[in-house]
């Protein structure tokens, strides 16, 4: 489905560009540290000081391959950083309502700043998770914040590919990550500091980014600033002729008004369509695999016999085709639209996942190693998955549920995405490696199983959004999809009646 009217007027200049920019590096610090988490665990230095079992197991002769690293506490180390994520995205809703989307993303750059620095300064395992509970909150409110920014101040005929601006930021931090990790790993005996003490680089940018960005005029209208809204909306759209969709912001702010509790209107029937996809969009995305991917990417290649500088390179490896593969994305979501993207990758990671669960299943035992060119297949199979992820489930993941919510339950009902997204990341990320050591390749066959319920999910229940203008998603979307539409009712018709 498309629009039927002309795109609103707007041309590109070089402010809104830089807002665009400066905010997706939330993205960027999101990024750093789902790759910098692997890569430091995988640090004997690391290991030595917080974990010493884990490195005299990972040290032993008849290592177990898919076990050594198999340890809650530092399981905990990387998820811990999810949980703290979770119940911050609902403060942030709360802060992106009463105070806009600029504030909240000034705060998220604080709070991550202040992870970095008690995290690269630890000398015991608590301050260890003080510092992913810091970084925790600056990821969810950034990740709160960000998405809705970029989708609020994007117009509608560069919608997606301004928003998928975020995920090319993450991906971005993910190889930066990597890199530091492959540099970091040889600084001994404090790699890790510099690792994880980098990660407030990023927040710095976004601190100063934070006060440079416009407000998005949604944001504006809706707590009454009227002029300001309109103000806001000439400036980034470059022309002052915007009186065509100031009305549309206008209207649906009007209509947001009338709605005095977001959460409990997020509960009624009519608001489930785009609950529901926005959180079904978080679970298939981390039931991927991605994010088993990317945290472990160097355990993983450990496991398959490459020894520990060569795991880290390949782990570079795959950043770098995530990076060049989210282009793809941007080029095309705007054009062939979201649910082609969808579909073809998960044809294209079923069949990766499957493989790589056989060739470990057949060839990878609990001790020794892979055949060489075995692994290098895994390499380029692992590679293939994470290219096509990079263009669909991962940017589309923040993306569609940041689009589809009417403004009267928009930062309500995207905490919920990002709070899913936090949850089901911590799952992944805290039972991984238990899960690796206990199904050992069969984990590949779960997440393929999981990504072939995703591809019937885009078939029958996903709605094309591309080029629907963000504030008439009911009308044009909701109530135009042959299942969605049974939700929607007459509850307008209703609240009429009730005010009368």
């Amino acid at each position: 489905m498309t629009s039927v009217e002309p795109p609103f007027k707007s041309k590109m200049t070089i402010y809104v560009v830089s807002c665009w920019i400066l905010a997706a590096f939330g993205g960027l610090m999101f990024g750093y540290d789902i790759g910098i988490s692997g890569g430091v665990t995988a640090m004997d230095d690391f290991l030595i000081k917080f974990f010493p079992k884990v490195h005299e197991r990972k040290l032993h002769a008849k290592e177990n391959n898919y076990c050594k690293y198999d340890d809650q506490l530092l399981q905990l180390f990387t998820s811990s950083l999810y949980l703290a994520a979770l119940v911050a995205s609902f403060g942030a809703s709360k802060a992106c309502t009463l105070f806009g989307r600029k504030p909240t993303i000034l705060v998220a750059s604080i709070f991550f700043m202040a992870g970095a620095a008690f995290s690269a300064a630890a000398e015991h395992r608590w301050m260890l998770i003080i510092g992913r509970i810091l970084f925790g909150i600056g990821v969810g409110f950034g990740n709160e914040a960000v998405p809705l920014f970029l989708s609020e101040v994007a117009p509608v005929q560069h919608r997606g590919a301004v928003n998928i601006l975020f995920q090319l930021f993450v991906t971005i931090g993910i190889l930066i990550a990597n890199l530091v990790n492959y540099g970091a790993s040889m600084l001994h005996p404090y790699g890790w500091r510099v690792s994880l003490g980098l990660a407030g680089t990023p927040a710095l940018v976004l601190f100063f980014g934070s006060m440079v960005i416009t407000e998005s005029p949604a944001s504006l209208v809706e707590r009454g600033r009227d002029d300001a809204g309109r103000t806001a909306l000439q400036k980034i759209r470059g022309v002052d002729d915007v009186d065509a969709e100031y009305v549309q912001i206008k209207e649906a702010c009007e209509q947001a008004k009338l709605i005095k509790h977001p959460f409990q209107k997020l509960m009624k029937r009519s608001s489930m369509p785009p609950l529901i996809i926005g959180i079904l969009m978080q679970v298939f995305q981390q039931f991927t695999g991605i994010n088993a991917i990317m945290f472990y990417a160097p355990v993983l290649f450990q496991t398959v016999g490459f020894k520990s500088n060569a795991s880290l390179l390949s782990a570079v490896i795959t950043g770098t085709v995530n990076v060049l593969s989210t282009f793809v994305s941007i080029y095309g979501v705007d054009k062939t639209g979201r649910r082609k993207l969808l579909l073809q990758a998960s044809v294209q990671m079923f069949i990766c996942q499957t493989t790589i669960g056989a060739i470990l299943l057949v060839h990878l035992k609990t001790t020794g190693t892979l055949d060489q060119g075995l692994a290098a297949v895994v390499v380029v199979l692992v590679c293939l998955y994470v290219m096509c992820f990079a263009w669909s489930w991962g940017p589309l993941g923040w993306l569609i549920p940041s689009e589809t919510f009417p403004i009267e339950t928009r930062t309500a009902g995207f905490a919920f995405a990002v709070s899913s997204n936090m949850l089901f990341t911590f799952l992944i990320a805290q039972a991984f490696l238990s899960m690796l050591c206990h199904m050992r390749a069969f984990i590949f066959f779960f997440f393929s199983a999981w990504i072939l319920a995703m591809g019937l999910f885009v078939i029958f229940l996903l709605p094309e959004t591309k080029g629907v203008p963000i504030d008439v998603m009911t009308e044009r979307v909701w109530k135009q999809h042959p299942v969605w539409k049974k939700f929607m009712g007459d509850e307008d018709e209703k609240r009429s009646r009730e005010m009368a």
